[in-house]
């Protein structure tokens, strides 16, 4: 068996977990930009809300320019997971503050499900909550 070339539906299996996963950060990053609006001063002072703020929408364009790079390539493209992980650790700063808010009893509006990986039952809340 040859190793060096991967099985023909590889290439879909990677696209379709990357852009579930994709889906599944532009998701929790524009809920954070949400949650940011429901945060009281006192609980988020206004410098780290600004400082999540710009992470958020640069997160969010760091993702559309992936998703631009993959779409232009003539084959499947992966990513690298070192350029994913500041992503990952951008969800978890919004799992916190969504956390922190519903901690300090802030009503937080219900989450718009737009992606098919997303589990309706996360309501905000980190898993373990």
């Amino acid at each position: 068996m040859d190793r060096s070339s991967p099985a023909p539906d590889s290439g879909q299996l990677l696209e379709e977990l990357l852009d579930s996963l994709l889906a599944d950060f532009e998701f929790w990053f524009r809920r954070g930009l949400q949650l940011l609006e429901l945060a009281p001063d006192s609980l988020v002072p206004p410098s780290e809300q600004r400082r999540l703020g710009t992470a958020l929408t640069t997160g969010l364009a760091e993702l559309a320019a992936a998703r631009a790079l993959r779409g232009a390539s003539p084959c499947p493209m992966a990513l690298d997971m070192d350029a994913m992980a500041p992503w990952h650790k951008l969800m978890l700063r919004v799992w916190s503050l969504s956390s922190l808010l519903r901690q300090a009893g802030v009503v937080l509006a219900e989450a718009e499900q737009s992606g098919p990986s997303l589990n309706p039952q996360w309501d905000d809340r980190a898993p373990g909550d």
